[in-house]
C-alpha cells in the first residue's frame, strides 16, 4: 500500500495551489468549450459545449462516502494512477482527490502499432455529511483504489 501526500487546509490556512490549479483547469474548460462551439459554428447550445468540455478534460471516477465509528472513510477507483501523481487535499467540508498521467515511448526500435494510453486529469471534490480533523487524515493508493480516512470533529 503506497502512502499518498494530503494537503491540509484549514479555515485559518490558504492554499494558493488548490486555487491556481481550479483557475487552470476552469480555462482549460472554458477554451476547450470555445473550440467546441467554434468547430460546431452556431450558438444556442453553451452549456452542451461545457459539459462535453469537462468531459473531454476531466475523469471524475466512482468514488464512496462511508460514515462508520467517528471516521469517515472514502474510497475512489483511481486505475492508472500512481501515489506520485495523486494529489489529496482535505478541507473540514470536503475531500478534493486530483490526480494527472501522462504517457510516453522510451526510445526504442520498436514499431508501436497501436497506443490508446495518453495524458488523463482524474478530479473528484467530495462534500462531506460532517466536518473532519483535517490533522486527522491519511491517503493511501493501492490497486487502483485510493482511500482516505478522516476522523470527524469533535
Amino acid at each position: 500500500m503506497a502512502h499518498v501526500a494530503v494537503e491540509k487546509v484549514n479555515e485559518s490556512t490558504q492554499s494558493p495551489a488548490l486555487t491556481n490549479k481550479l483557475e487552470t483547469m476552469a480555462e482549460r474548460i472554458r477554451q476547450r468549450a470555445y473550440e467546441i462551439f467554434a468547430h460546431r459554428g452556431t450558438d444556442g447550445q453553451a452549456i452542451d459545449d461545457w459539459l462535453r468540455a469537462e468531459r473531454d478534460l476531466i475523469f471524475a471516477p466512482e468514488s464512496e462516502v462511508i460514515e462508520q465509528d467517528g471516521r469517515i472513510e472514502i474510497r475512489v477507483a483511481a486505475p492508472g494512477f500512481k501515489p506520485a501523481e495523486t494529489h489529496v487535499t482535505v478541507l473540514p467540508e470536503a475531500v478534493i482527490v486530483a490526480a494527472e498521467s501522462s504517457h510516453k515511448h522510451e526510445e526504442t526500435n520498436a514499431n508501436v502499432y497501436l497506443c490508446e494510453f495518453g495524458a488523463r486529469n482524474l478530479y473528484r471534490r467530495l462534500d462531506l455529511p460532517n466536518r473532519i480533523n483535517v490533522d486527522r487524515v491519511t491517503a493511501s493508493l493501492d490497486d487502483g483504489m485510493l482511500r482516505i480516512t478522516a476522523q470527524k470533529a469533535a
